[in-house]
């Protein structure tokens, strides 16, 4: 009989501990609700403000990125966009064709001489 009111106390202890688990798990999904509502808010204050948050979206997700890991990733990125043509339309593109061809005219001038 000692074992019954063993196993007794051991389910009691079991579904206390769940129930306390299950609760904990809601309140930090309530936080979590509250936290999602917080930074919807901010964008909506951002846009309101005349900030496009796409890109306010974009920068936060690069910034939680390991440095080297954003970095390759604007490397594949810019090979990519390079690849397409992409580039060519951009200023930045511009600019960066612009110092190649001066680059090429360069190493021209010195296999030249």
């Amino acid at each position: 009989m000692s074992n019954i009111g063993h196993n007794s106390a051991a389910t009691k202890f079991a579904k206390d501990q769940l129930k306390s688990i299950i609760e904990r798990i809601e309140r930090l999904e309530e936080e979590k609700k509250a936290i999602s509502d917080d930074i919807r808010d901010i964008y909506a204050e951002s846009k309101g403000n005349g900030y496009d948050v796409k890109a306010l979206r974009a920068i936060v997700r690069m910034r939680k990125q390991d440095p080297n890991e954003r970095a390759e990733q604007e490397t594949i990125l810019e090979t990519y966009m390079h690849a397409l043509g992409m580039l060519a339309d951009l200023p930045l593109g511009q600019a960066a064709l612009k110092k190649a061809g001066a680059q090429v005219d360069l190493e021209e001038a010195i296999a030249a001489s």
